[in-house]
């Protein structure tokens, strides 16, 4: 299983968004490993925790994109979807009582990666040229 490595491609000029995005990476590299493992019950856990940090790390990449003025309306709905697509992955892991046959298991841990590069690389990057223009620790409020 090939581990997911934060690089500085992924950086989007924020101290507080980029710390947030190596942490989800390294979440979702624990859920990675729970599925290559096999372990049921570290995966309920590591999605659980995956998603909760996900939504708080929503809700604080709106806040400071509001404070910088940047239009959120798009990019909120592609968190609502990227939390529908996780929940759809969350769903099937579930149906299959969190025991993927060899064939599936990296198909889902690739899934998950790309679910999340996708979006910072797509959605979230496009706050990068506001960002650059306030410092790098900058926080909302």
């Amino acid at each position: 299983m090939v581990k997911f490595a934060w690089t500085n491609n992924l950086s989007v000029g924020n101290s507080i968004i980029d710390a947030e995005h190596r942490n989800l990476i390294s979440m979702a590299n624990d859920i990675a490993h729970a599925i290559e493992t096999r372990d049921c019950s570290a995966l309920t856990q590591e999605y659980e925790l995956f998603e909760n940090w996900l939504t708080v790390h929503f809700e604080n990449e709106e806040r400071i994109a509001q404070a910088i003025g940047f239009d959120f309306t798009h990019h909120r709905l592609a968190h609502q979807h990227l939390l529908k697509e996780l929940q759809h992955l969350k769903d099937g892991l579930a149906a299959k009582n969190g025991t993927l046959p060899d064939s599936e298991k990296n198909i889902y841990s690739h899934f998950l990666r790309e679910l999340l590069t996708g979006h910072v690389i797509n959605e979230d990057m496009q706050l990068k040229p506001v960002l650059q223009s306030h410092p790098y620790d900058f926080k909302y409020g």
